[in-house]
C-alpha cells in the first residue's frame, strides 16, 4: 500500500447554503412519475409516498440541526492508498477503553451509529459498567459520504479492509475490535484476516452465508435456517435488482442519482422499507424519518451515490471475492435479526464463530432500528474476547 500523505486533518461538516437552496429547488421542481392505480410497494416506492417525503425533505427537514449533531463529535480525514478517508473519532474518558471501529454498509453512512456513540464511550451514563468503555472510530467507507468519490478503480473489499487497518495503525491502536453490518459485515472479517495480530474480534450483523451444495449440510439445517435460505432465494429473485445494477452498470445509475434528489431518495428509502422490521408498515415506522433523510442527504451533498455503486462493480469483478478461503481466525460474533439470512453452520465454515445471537425484533439496519440489542450484544462479545 502506497501512502502519500499520512497527516490526519481535522474536519467539520459544513454544507454551503447554496447547496441547500439547490436541493430544495430541485425537489420542488421534480417531474413526478405517474403510477398505476391500485398498486403499492410491490412495484417500488409509491409516488404518493415519495412526494410527501420529498416535500418534508424540502420544507420540514432541518439539515443544520443534523449537521450540528454530526459535528458534536471530533471528525478527521487522512489519505490512505491515494483515497481520502473521513472518520469520526470519539475517545472515552475511561482509561483502557477498548478501541472499536464501526463499519456502515450500503445505503448507510456514519449516521447509522449516532445512537451508539454515547453508550459506547460513556457506558456508566447509559446503564453499563466502566469495563464496557470503547474508543470509537467510525469511518466513511472509501467512496462513500464524507470520504468523497473514489480516485481510481480497484477499490475492492480487500483494499478497503487494508486501508482501514492502516487507519487504526495511524491512530496508534495496536489491538482493536471491529463491528460491521451489510457491507461492513464483509469488510470487518477481511480486516481480521488482513491484521490477525491486531484485531481482537469481529462482530457482525447482516452476515451473508451461502449454501455449499453439500446435501449433508442442507439436510442438517433447522426449519428456521431453511426458511432463511428460502428468504435469500426470494431476495435474489425479487429484491436484488439494485445490486445487479450497481454491480454491472454503476455509471449509468450515477447519471440518474447524481442529478435527481427525488431519484436518490427513492433509491435509498426503498431499502428502508424492504430491509427493516417486518412489523414496520412504512420506513419511518422502523427508523426515525429525520435519520433516514440525514443519511440520504449525506449521499446527496457529497455526490457519492455513483462512487458507492462502483464498489459493487469492484466486488462483482474481484476474483478473490469468490475464491475459496481458509477459515478466518479472528473470534467472530454474529447478531441475527429477523430480516437476516445468516445460518450458523455455513458461517462456521469460513469464520471462527464464538458467539451467535438471534433476535426476534429489528431488521437489517440494527444500529438504527434496535441500538439497545446491538449494544448489549457488542458489550457481551467484547467483554468475552478481552477478558
Amino acid at each position: 500500500m502506497t501512502n502519500t500523505d499520512s497527516e490526519i486533518r481535522p474536519y467539520r461538516v459544513e454544507v454551503p447554503q447554496a447547496e441547500l437552496d439547490d436541493l430544495r429547488d430541485r425537489l420542488r421542481r421534480t417531474r413526478w412519475a405517474p403510477e398505476i392505480p391500485g398498486t403499492g410497494w410491490e412495484r417500488g416506492v409509491p409516488t404518493g409516498y415519495l412526494k410527501d417525503l420529498a416535500a418534508y425533505w424540502a420544507d420540514g427537514f432541518d439539515w443544520r440541526a443534523q449537521e450540528a449533531a454530526l459535528n458534536a463529535y471530533p471528525q478527521f480525514t487522512t489519505t490512505i492508498d491515494g483515497a481520502d478517508v473521513h472518520f469520526l473519532h470519539a475517545r472515552s474518558a475511561i482509561a483502557d477503553a477498548t478501541p472499536l471501529m464501526l463499519l456502515h454498509g450500503w445505503p448507510g453512512s456514519i449516521v447509522e451509529f449516532l445512537d451508539l456513540i454515547g453508550p459506547l464511550t460513556d457506558p456508566v451514563a447509559y446503564g453499563g459498567q466502566a469495563s464496557d468503555a470503547f474508543d470509537v472510530v467510525v469511518p466513511s467507507l472509501p467512496g462513500y459520504g464524507f470520504s468523497g468519490p473514489l480516485p481510481d478503480t480497484g477499490w475492492t473489499d480487500g483494499r478497503t479492509a487494508a486501508a482501514l487497518t492502516e487507519l487504526m495503525s495511524r491512530l496508534g491502536y495496536d489491538r482493536y475490535g471491529v463491528q460491521g453490518g451489510d457491507v461492513g459485515a464483509l469488510i470487518g472479517p477481511l480486516m481480521g484476516r488482513t491484521a490477525p495480530d491486531n484485531v481482537i474480534g469481529v462482530h457482525v450483523n447482516g452476515l451473508l452465508t451461502f449454501p455449499t451444495g453439500d446435501p449433508s449440510v442442507l439436510a442438517a439445517l433447522t426449519e428456521k435456517e431453511k426458511e432463511r435460505l428460502a428468504g435469500m432465494k426470494r431476495w435474489q429473485e425479487e429484491l436484488g435488482a439494485y445490486m445487479q445494477l450497481q454491480g454491472t452498470r454503476p455509471q449509468t445509475l450515477a447519471a440518474a442519482l447524481h442529478d435527481s434528489p427525488a431519484g436518490q431518495l427513492a433509491w435509498i428509502v426503498e431499502k428502508f422499507k424492504e430491509w427493516t422490521s417486518p412489523d414496520a408498515k412504512l420506513p419511518e415506522d422502523a427508523v426515525d424519518r429525520d435519520r433516514i433523510l440525514t443519511n440520504v442527504s449525506v449521499y446527496w451533498f457529497t455526490g457519492t451515490s455513483g462512487s458507492a455503486a462502483h464498489t459493487y462493480y469492484e466486488r462483482f469483478n474481484d476474483p478473490s471475492m469468490w475464491a475459496p478461503k481458509e477459515r478466518g481466525t479472528a473470534p467472530t460474533a454474529a447478531a441475527v435479526f429477523p430480516t437476516d439470512f445468516s445460518v450458523r453452520s455455513l458461517a462456521e465454515k469460513i469464520h471462527n464463530v464464538v458467539r451467535w445471537s438471534e433476535f426476534d425484533r429489528g431488521g437489517h439496519f440494527a444500529a438504527l432500528e434496535t441500538p439497545d440489542l446491538l449494544l448489549a450484544d457488542l458489550r457481551a462479545f467484547f467483554g468475552e474476547v478481552t477478558d
